[in-house]
């Protein structure tokens, strides 16, 4: 019985894996999307670049123009920073 029902919770998972599709972190508003897609469009690391400017904008409201400084256009976004005291935001 435990067999049985070990092979089952297996077949599921991989089934319900093929079924749905990876998601990235995106951010929720198409407006904050197209402005952080413009900014990490140079970035080195894309994905990670999309991740933190998306938590940015949703909190802010705003994304400083061109893939790189123009932080003064977007105080907030400026001001963000992680754990240990560096910036945030891309």
């Amino acid at each position: 019985m435990k067999v049985l029902f070990g092979t089952l919770l297996v077949c599921f998972l991989l089934l319900s894996c093929s079924v749905l599709e990876p998601v990235m972190a995106q951010p929720r508003s198409p407006l904050c999307a197209g402005k952080c897609k413009a900014r990490c469009n140079k970035a080195s690391v894309y994905d990670r670049c999309i991740k933190y400017c998306g938590l940015c904008c949703e909190e802010c409201k705003c994304v400083p123009s061109g893939t790189y400084g123009n932080k003064h256009e977007c105080p907030c976004y400026r001001d963000k920073v992680n754990k240990k005291g560096k910036p945030k935001c891309p």
